[in-house]
């Protein structure tokens, strides 16, 4: 399973059942999985979200968006409890606007799911924790698995 380095967005091949054993970066020997969302950039896109095998989880948000803001604490609960089944991204729209163009963010916060660049499923809107649990379970469904 190819995975990319969250710190330095290098690529890793990591068999699928070595994810649950702390894998760490064959190029900056930080961990793979943090249990935090990782800032999603121009710079680390391509890899993090398109070459990667591992399903991600994108939020665009923005600092001024008051359920952006009330959303962040449940988004940053699932990267906790959720890696390294998804990892989890966000990107700030003010700063990333390109990547938002890219996307036609009109309403914040949006989350979409991705594997291998191939966009799974998309929402508008904060959701309670159980709901997003929900909408990730069932979207989930939809995933290739990976070998």
């Amino acid at each position: 399973m190819i995975i990319a380095c969250p710190h330095c967005a290098g690529l890793n091949r990591i068999p699928a059942e070595k994810l649950v054993a702390a894998p760490v970066c064959g190029k900056c020997k930080q961990p793979l999985f943090s249990g935090e969302p990782v800032d999603i950039t121009s710079a680390n896109f391509a890899n993090l979200v398109q070459k990667s095998e591992l399903p991600i989880v994108l939020d665009f948000w923005a600092s001024w968006c008051g359920p952006c803001l009330n959303f962040a604490p449940v988004f940053s609960q699932a990267a906790s409890e959720l890696e390294p089944n998804f990892r989890f991204g966000k990107i700030n729209t003010e700063q990333q606007q390109q990547l938002a163009a890219q996307f036609q963010i009109r309403s914040i916060p949006t989350l979409m799911l991705f594997q291998q660049g191939q966009l799974i499923a998309q929402l508008s809107g904060a959701l309670p924790k159980s709901q997003f649990y929900q909408w990730l379970q069932q979207n989930a469904a939809k995933l290739n698995p990976v070998s």
